[in-house]
């Protein structure tokens, strides 16, 4: 027995005239994901035991994207959590998580959002859990990174003037 129906994403309406061959489904697959770089300071350990004071944690993220073979891309999230009190630095994690992804069925003028939303938001599970193990494995809470919105820091990326995306070290 086979199966004659089909989705609207593989079976295009002969009302169109598209045919099968000329609707490719977009897909994005993981070949794989890998801590690339993690780092866990605890210049500290011990005293948080003997405080009650709530400490100051700033997070950073940023998302780097470059093509990989055979048709695929490489991602990098990188995330660094600092938590402090009065100044003094409990711990520092630092974590690079990547991840391989072949991406197809999306036009090329589609393909930098895909690559610097799709793909981090699809890392970011992993490597929540990797910074939430690593605070609690040095005697912390477990930190629970909230959820990022890529697609805002992709379009606030894609915003800044030329003159705000030079490096510090231009003077010009």
């Amino acid at each position: 027995m086979s199966d004659t129906s089909g989705s609207p994403e593989t079976n295009a309406s002969p009302a169109n005239g598209t045919s099968d061959q000329a609707v490719q489904r977009r897909r994005i697959m993981s070949r794989g994901q890998f801590i690339k770089d993690l780092s866990f300071e605890n210049p500290n350990a011990g005293k948080q035991f003997g405080s009650n004071k709530p400490p100051k944690i700033d997070i950073s993220v940023s998302v780097n994207g470059r093509p990989a073979p055979e048709n695929a891309h490489e991602i990098e999230l990188h995330l660094t959590a600092k938590a402090t009190v009065d100044k003094e630095l409990l711990f520092l994690v630092e974590l690079v998580y990547g991840g391989i992804f072949v991406i197809s069925g999306v036009p090329a003028e589609q393909l930098e959002p895909v690559v610097m939303i799709e793909c981090p938001r699809l890392l970011f599970p992993f490597a929540r859990r990797i910074i939430a193990d690593c605070s609690r494995d040095g005697g912390y809470p477990p930190l629970m990174l909230e959820p990022i919105d890529f697609a805002q820091m992709y379009l606030q990326r894609r915003s800044q003037t030329p003159s705000e995306q030079q490096s510090p070290d231009d003077k010009s």
